[in-house]
């Protein structure tokens, strides 16, 4: 990139512009750059598709709610959770609603495919844009790993407890005196020394209280509660990992053709929704939350089905979304209500 931009100019450019990384279809895996849970097991999705049948038996949703996906890519997380469903409650799959929240057209194609390959003309796939496109009357809405990639900026205390941010020019990152009101503010309000500072919680919370009335919203990210007052801010190439300031990277090499996130400030997310309205259901580790939701008893119900070999596979997968030291503490999940 030439000349200067602010950091949070040069993530969202990086991530999103026309010829951005997440412009183009990746491939999520083994192929890719990095995992998700999605890519690890069909269990986490099947996990969160339990959640869905749970809270229509409870009365929260009736059978007519849209499920909707945010940031779906492939669509394999909403896939997972229809054929759950479908296992655990086939009536539900004629009365509930599927939908994806999806920028770009090449994605939403893919996502068309997907689905016709995987059930036919049985599901119709409905697609929003924008979640400010999004009015519905009562929807389980689900996010993975969404929080991390809305743009960022980098702050930083200097030895004269003056506060600065981050500029890139020509690609290289150099920091400068603060004169961000949204900066200052927040890092008054967390703590925050040194890290990175989220753009955008606000907005995406508010417009989803604004253009649903009632439902509940389930998203699993990396990251805290609070912040840990260091730069967590990477990129991620082939499944290496380097850190935003690593001396040994050149970053016009890496700018838009690898992934680049950063730890997430869930009280950050969780303000945010309580500021637009809605109410903080529960933050627990992914491990936690999966059993919670009920994947231990979704193994169970595999286990009596399948053969063994088939079973032990399954369960392998499963061990990978659960490890404590790994994905099981790593990760975490809040979930919001609105509504009674």
């Amino acid at each position: 990139m030439i000349g200067t931009v602010t950091f949070s100019q040069y993530f969202n450019d990086w991530l999103y512009s026309k010829d951005g990384y997440y412009s183009n279809y990746k491939t999520i895996g083994k192929e890719g750059d990095f995992y998700t849970a999605v890519s690890s097991s069909s269990f986490f999705g099947g996990t969160i598709g339990k959640r869905v049948v749970d809270i229509i038996n409870d009365g929260f949703l009736s059978e007519e709610a849209t499920i909707i996906e945010i940031g779906a890519h492939h669509g394999y997380l909403l896939s997972d959770m229809i054929q759950f469903i479908f296992t655990l409650n086939p009536e539900l799959i004629k009365t509930l609603k599927f939908a994806i929240v999806e920028r770009y057209e090449h994605l939403r194609i893919k996502q068309q495919e997907y689905f016709k390959q995987c059930f036919g003309d049985e599901i119709e796939l409905i697609h929003y844009n924008d979640i400010s496109e999004v009015n519905e009357k009562e929807a389980f809405v689900v996010a993975n790993e969404i929080f991390d990639a809305f743009a960022c900026d980098l702050v930083y205390t200097n030895d004269k407890n003056t506060l600065q941010y981050a500029v890139v020019e020509n690609d290289t990152i150099k920091f400068i005196d603060n004169d961000d009101t949204f900066l200052a503010q927040y890092c008054e309000k967390y703590k925050v020394t040194k890290g990175e500072v989220a753009r955008g919680y606000e907005e995406f919370a508010s417009n989803l209280c604004n253009n649903i009335k009632k439902f509940e919203f389930v998203t699993f990210d990396y990251g805290e509660k609070y912040p840990r007052n260091d730069f967590s801010c990477r990129i991620y190439e082939n499944h290496n990992v380097y850190p935003i300031f690593d001396e040994n990277i050149k970053l016009e090499n890496l700018y838009k053709q690898s992934d680049i996130t950063y730890d997430v400030n869930f009280t950050h997310v969780i303000d945010s929704f309580k500021k637009a309205g809605a109410v903080n259901l529960s933050y627990e580790t992914q491990l936690k939350a999966l059993v919670s939701f009920g994947i231990i008893e979704l193994l169970e119900i595999l286990h009596k089905n399948v053969d063994e070999d088939t079973y032990l596979k399954e369960a392998n997968k499963v061990k990978t979304l659960l490890n404590p030291i790994g994905m099981g503490d790593r990760f975490k999940m809040v979930s919001f209500r609105k509504g009674k």
